[in-house]
């Protein structure tokens, strides 16, 4: 039997095809040393590998070197791998001698399964809906013979609710694991790279929040189909201050380490419905996040032609700034943006709304290059691989791709960060004010991009409305030099 050779994202027992297959995982210290990521994510990543081996014993070799071919000459023997998840790891394992390349694995629907449903669509637009809808039929998950669970098929207009009027959602908190020698080896070899000079990182340090084995991810999984699923579906898009992790699963990251099989985890998920445990628009929303919106982003990743990384329909070219790349939400007067950067600084996470519409809305409105927000993005988060965030940020954030993924740009004012979450009471700024020393960033910075883009975005009918407004602004010329003003200085 052949060895097969484990990327730091396919730890999962499915990435092997026999319990007793002999394994190889490599350890680059390359990898860390050209990007800087955050501390966190490197710990976690790390502390997943080496759980790995140690969970494998004498079935696995552990290769510490410098980068992965100088790892590969320490081993001996012919080398199989599942098709790496991203354009660059894909292309050196391809270009190995004696290195076999499997099919993917990890993503319920496969590579050939979503070509040929490309194919079939012809000219048409590859929406999210449509292909959601085929993966549960494919899959008879949520399904009801031919129909979809509940009488829909899509459940996202009962899941828009605002936050509460509380300070949290009122669930139980997270499961949260415990860190072991092995985290302790981490956290210090991390420590001596960087006091070596040998690394640098961003982000706080702190205890490991996300599962690193896959016991630790199904216990996981069934904390949060019991604990917090019920509630997941009406406030997925609200954001709370004091409510970090709401009723979110967390199951992002050890689903991108391989860890679980994103069929198993919607099958919990269907299960806890079946069960009356779990409403119908928590159930959807939830397998519409796993085996619809991840494969979805997954598979434009490659189906896309490379230059889409490249794609810049926008024109933006400026470059973010030092306060925001480094994570100091300390010198930020913004409730909301502040707020956020501090989460992503403790933790290497914040949930989706305040990736889209708190992060991204803010960089895409300063008209920030998208390569180098998307690089960010992938740095940040514990969750993120060049597979997440190149179709998430180009397309979904940045607009950069001209629409082949949103139907219009994912930008918005104060008053839907004010309608969706706590933050703009205790603010300095005023969701409704756009010009003046009050004047909140989101507002003014909306009216500001549309400005600077109303040519490139005419015809876009979802935007028309919005467009029209700016003739009705009295104020736009004020509003812009103010922006132009503000620049890239922390709001």
């Amino acid at each position: 039997m052949d060895t097969r050779w484990l990327f730091g994202d396919q730890l999962g027992r499915h990435f092997l095809d026999a319990a007793d297959q002999p394994a190889l995982l490599i350890e680059s210290r390359a990898v860390f040393r050209r990007r800087r990521f955050h501390r966190q994510k490197a710990h976690l990543v790390l502390s997943a590998m080496r759980h790995r081996a140690a969970e494998l014993g004498e079935q696995c070799t552990y290769v510490r070197a410098d980068t992965y071919r100088a790892g590969l000459e320490q081993v001996d023997g012919p080398l199989s791998v599942c098709h790496p998840t991203s354009h660059a790891a894909f292309d050196f394992v391809s270009g190995l001698d004696g290195v076999e390349v499997l099919p993917a694995r990890g993503y319920a629907t496969s590579l050939e399964d979503f070509a040929a449903w490309a194919g079939d669509r012809g000219d048409k637009r590859l929406l999210l809906e449509n292909f959601y809808r085929e993966a549960r039929r494919r899959h008879d998950v949520l399904m009801d013979g031919a129909e979809p669970a509940g009488g829909r098929w899509n459940f996202d207009a009962d899941n828009r609710e605002p936050p509460p009027k509380q300070a949290t959602l009122g669930v139980d908190e997270p499961w949260w694991p415990s860190e072991d020698e092995i985290d302790d080896e981490v956290r210090h070899d991390l420590d001596r790279w960087a006091a070596d000079g040998d690394v640098a990182f961003v982000g706080e340090d702190g205890p490991r929040r996300f599962a690193a084995t896959r016991t630790e991810a199904l216990h996981v999984l069934r904390d949060f189909v019991a604990h917090r699923l019920p509630e997941f579906g009406r406030h997925e898009d609200a954001i709370l201050d004091a409510d970090s992790w709401m009723a979110h699963s967390l199951l992002s990251a050890p689903l991108n380490l391989g860890l679980l099989d994103p069929l198993e985890v919607v099958g919990r998920a269907e299960q806890a419905y079946r069960d009356g445990d779990v409403p119908i628009a928590s159930a959807e929303g939830f397998v519409r996040q796993v085996i619809g919106w991840r494969d979805y982003v997954w598979h434009l990743y490659w189906q896309q032609p490379r230059s889409y990384r490249h794609r810049n329909a926008l024109d933006a070219t400026g470059r973010l700034p030092k306060w925001f790349a480094e994570l100091d939400h300390g010198s930020v007067d913004a409730a909301c943006l502040s707020a956020t950067l501090r989460d992503l600084s403790r933790h290497g996470w914040v949930h989706h709304i305040p990736r889209l519409m708190v992060l991204g809305n803010y960089a895409m409105q300063r008209g920030w290059r998208p390569t180098q927000v998307t690089d960010w993005f992938h740095r940040m988060f514990v969750d993120g691989y060049d597979w997440v965030m190149v179709p998430n940020v180009v397309g979904m954030s940045q607009y950069a791709d001209g629409g082949v993924m949103a139907t219009k740009p994912y930008a918005g004012g104060g008053a839907y960060i004010d309608r969706m979450s706590d933050y703009c009471g205790g603010c300095r700024y005023d969701p409704k004010v756009r010009v003046g020393d009050d004047a909140c960033p989101f507002t003014a910075g909306y009216w500001a991009f549309l400005h600077r883009n109303r040519e490139r975005l005419e015809g876009n009918q979802r935007i028309a409305q919005p467009l029209r407004g700016l003739d009705r602004l009295k104020d736009l010329d004020a509003l812009v030099e103010q922006e132009d003003e503000r620049g890239s200085r922390a709001p």
